[in-house]
């Protein structure tokens, strides 16, 4: 029996090559679409999870609220790792981890810059899943000068893996450092990106007070996560007051100091704290993505379903022989479903090398690095085979029942009435297929303004033709300050690493006048910094190297001056320990992400010893200068690699996130389109084919091409209008909760919905107008000469 439901589905599958392929198409299309997608979310969900331990692993944070300011950290005072060893019972392991800054080896005469390097305490081993291909895990990191590194950096300093016991010179501190491990690499799906950990030694440092290193714990079976947060409080109490600091009064007058508990397994999707050790994701795209990928299916199963129901007279005298000869409707039903499930068979089959084919492109718009292995077909292959079931049987029921419902005696009199208008399942399809398309190109629509309005926005500085040289310090920084600054088409240059773009940052709290616990970043900068900068003071002067007293002398931005209602008057100071004078006021500038608010910021003129060089440009041969400060760099100091970045592209790389989502957002929408519109020209065969003989009449009696197109395109149109009123508001509401993340933001505009409304009727209406007009030059006589 089954093997004749398929012999006589592949028949007529055969016989409808026109429909078959448009059905496969659309399905193969939906399901592509669906897999891209999950590949995606698999991936954002898989971070982390690497570590056999990770649901007991936590970070440790510190939210703080002094005055004004409340911050959020994903770091801590050092001594915490070591007092929540101590003191709490539930805490099975604990261990200090900071990123590194200026890591520079020795590899023969070269000198080499290790952007992924981190210090590190001992028990990061014992809590973090990092398997060693050589070496103890338990004294790898256990004596000063040594470190641990991936077999990635093995094989590029030594060429071998069997690295334990070599040593490398770290000319950032002249020492020597041994190799006491080799790990393997970790992989991408890690919050943080490391390829060298260096000992950090004993903790020095034991004030409760300097936030500067990020804690995790390794929590014991059983312990209870909320519990042990609520007993952090008492901790911060005991370890905080000192002589010259009294924390019950610093709480009493609403200040606080707190720790708490991520998750390891949430910190990639749900962390977005200061001082993030790496450039995390965001959970608000995986649900998106997610609908999108259920609705994109749905729509293909719908797709399914409207071309079936086009197909239904054509079909309906087979329905009607087959009744009259003794077929039964439950043989029917199961003739049509397994139709459904061939058509899903063979588009799954499409639709997996489809993907397979595309996925490099769609890693290169998400950056991501997703690749198929054996591990994934483990989980795709028994998850393909319930789509095709499950896909089969929801495209195919509607139709199944629909056609095997078929009266035999009305329909062999060709009494078969069901047109467009007398389903309302087929309008209501309509209408959901156009809302989620309308509600994808409004989404995108707004993502790409927003986008617009940054790329755009007046920052407050000039981030065009500035050259950024990294490393500076590495050499004299000042002779080569003023080496470049002397050549043609170079209008200035300043020394500093504290940059808008750099997404670096120096906290300080200071005093001013009766504004106490001002939260403020602290900037040390030259004389050069506002000129090269593009920056504009508006009160005051600039930093003069010339004045002695300009290294106690500040300039502030106009959010501070605002927070302590600055005068200009000399008398007043702020206070950091000692007095600074201010001597300006600097126009607010952005700096990091335009998703915060402008906070206060401090200039003062002093020397940076991390200092990068940025440059002012301004030449019409870029090339030619380029190789003229690298010449100068590699005649100061040619065993270090030059490196540079533009501080155009270090901007946009903040939004590189929202850059890939807006890609992928017009991919995804594209394809809703295309395959809603597969749907719609579905649709539009079956009214056609409904109302073939009225059309005929009609063309008998002298009606016009454009009068029948216009006729059975409104009706379609009608169901677009309604689609447009459903998806705006909601549409709307979503993206003005997207709006609310950045503090910078354009407003909803009108004509993104003027636009979206527009081109939706546009393209439905050229999708009905191919099978109107088709059906509007058909010979009359054709259609009638059966009558």
């Amino acid at each position: 029996m089954i093997r004749n439901y398929i012999k006589t589905a592949f028949r007529s599958l055969l016989k409808n090559k026109g429909f078959t392929f448009t059905n496969i198409l659309g399905l193969a299309l939906g399901l592509s679409t669906c897999l891209l997608i999950v590949f995606y979310v698999i991936d954002e969900l898989s971070y982390d999870r690497f570590n056999t331990k990770y649901e007991r692993i936590y970070r440790v944070n510190t939210d703080l609220k002094a005055g004004i300011n409340e911050t959020s950290f994903d770091i801590t005072a050092p001594p915490v790792a070591d007092a929540l060893l101590k003191e709490f019972p539930e805490v099975e392991r604990s261990m200090r981890i900071g990123q590194g800054v200026n890591i520079r080896f020795k590899k023969g005469n070269d000198v080499i810059d290790e952007k992924k390097a981190f210090y590190c305490s001992s028990g990061v081993f014992g809590i973090f899943t990092l398997p060693m291909l050589q070496g103890d895990p338990k004294t790898a990191l256990a004596e000063p000068h040594t470190m641990v590194i991936t077999q990635t950096i093995a094989l590029k300093y030594f060429n071998t893996t069997n690295a334990v016991g070599k040593t490398l010179f770290l000319v950032t501190d002249s020492t020597m450092y041994k190799v006491t491990a080799v790990i393997e690499d970790l992989p991408t799906q890690s919050h943080f990106k490391a390829d060298l950990f260096i000992a950090m030694g004993p903790n020095h440092d034991n004030s409760w007070a300097h936030f500067n290193t990020n804690t995790y714990i390794l929590l014991k079976q059983g312990a209870d996560r909320k519990k042990l947060e609520s007993k952090f409080a008492a901790l911060i109490r005991r370890n905080e007051t000192t002589p010259s600091f009294d924390y019950n009064k610093f709480e009493a007058k609403g200040n606080y100091i707190r720790l708490n508990l991520t998750p390891l397994k949430d910190i990639h999707l749900h962390s977005n704290r200061q001082r993030e050790l790496g450039v995390n994701g965001n959970a608000q795209y995986i649900y998106i993505f997610s609908a999108i990928a259920i609705f994109i299916l749905i729509l293909a199963c719908i797709n399914f379903m409207n071309l079936s129901t086009a197909r239904s007279a054509n079909r309906a005298r087979e329905v009607g022989v087959r009744k009259v000869l003794g077929s039964s409707r439950k043989y029917l039903v199961a003739q049509f479903l397994s139709e459904s499930i061939m058509v899903t068979l063979a588009a799954t089959i499409i639709a997996v090398f489809t993907a397979w084919a595309i996925l490099p492109l769609f890693n290169q718009i998400s950056g991501k690095s997703l690749t198929i292995t054996a591990q994934t077909f483990a989980w795709l292959l028994p998850a393909l085979l319930i789509v095709i079931i499950v896909v089969g049987v929801l495209a195919g029921s509607y139709p199944a029942f629909f056609l095997s419902a078929f009266q035999p005696i009305q329909v062999l009199k060709g009494k078969l009435a069901t047109g467009f208008k007398g389903s309302v399942l087929r309008s209501f399809l309509v209408v959901f297929q156009f809302s989620i398309s309308i509600f994808l190109i409004i989404g995108t629509l707004v993502i790409y303004n927003q986008l617009t309005y940054i790329r755009n926005k007046d920052l407050g500085f000039n981030r065009n033709q500035v050259l950024i040289i990294k490393n500076a310090n590495s050499i004299d920084p000042k002779v080569l300050k003023q080496q470049v600054k002397q050549m043609p088409g170079v209008l200035n240059a300043t020394l500093t690493h504290y940059l808008p773009t750099s997404n670096l940052s120096a906290l300080n709290y200071v005093d001013a006048g009766t504004v106490k616990n001002i939260e403020t970043q602290f900037w040390q900068v030259d004389a050069d910094y506002i000129s090269t900068m593009g920056m504009k003071l508006i009160q005051g002067r600039n930093f003069n190297e010339q004045f002695l007293s300009d290294s106690s002398s500040v300039i502030i931005n106009e959010t501070m001056a605002k927070m302590i209602g600055y005068k200009g008057s000399p008398a007043e100071k702020i206070r950091d320990g000692k007095d600074y004078k201010i001597i300006g006021v600097v126009k607010d500038f952005n700096f990091n992400s335009l998703r915060d608010n402008i906070t206060p910021v401090m200039l003062v003129m002093k020397n940076d010893w991390m200092a990068s060089l940025s440059v002012r440009l301004n030449t019409a041969n870029l090339p030619a200068l380029m190789q003229q400060v690298q010449n100068k760099w590699k005649a100061l100091q040619p065993n270090l690699q030059f490196e540079y970045s533009f501080m155009d592209d270090d901007f946009n790389a903040l939004y590189n996130n929202e850059q890939r989502m807006g890609k992928i957002f017009i991919v995804f929408t594209s394809l809703a389109i295309i395959i809603a519109c597969l749907g719609l020209f579905g649709l539009a065969a079956y009214a056609a084919e409904q109302r073939n003989r009225e059309i005929s009449i009609r063309k008998v009696l002298g009606a016009e091409v454009a009068a029948i197109v216009a006729m059975l395109s409104k009706d379609f149109i009608k169901l677009v209008f309604i689609s447009i009123i459903i998806a705006t508001p909601l549409a709307w509401l979503t993206m003005q909760k997207w709006l609310e993340g950045f503090a910078y933001r354009q407003n909803f505009q009108w004509w993104v919905i003027a636009v979206t409304g527009l081109g939706a009727l546009v393209i439905a209406f050229i999708t009905v107008s191919y099978q109107s007009i088709r059906a509007a030059l058909v010979n009359p006589v054709d259609s009638l000469r059966s009558e």
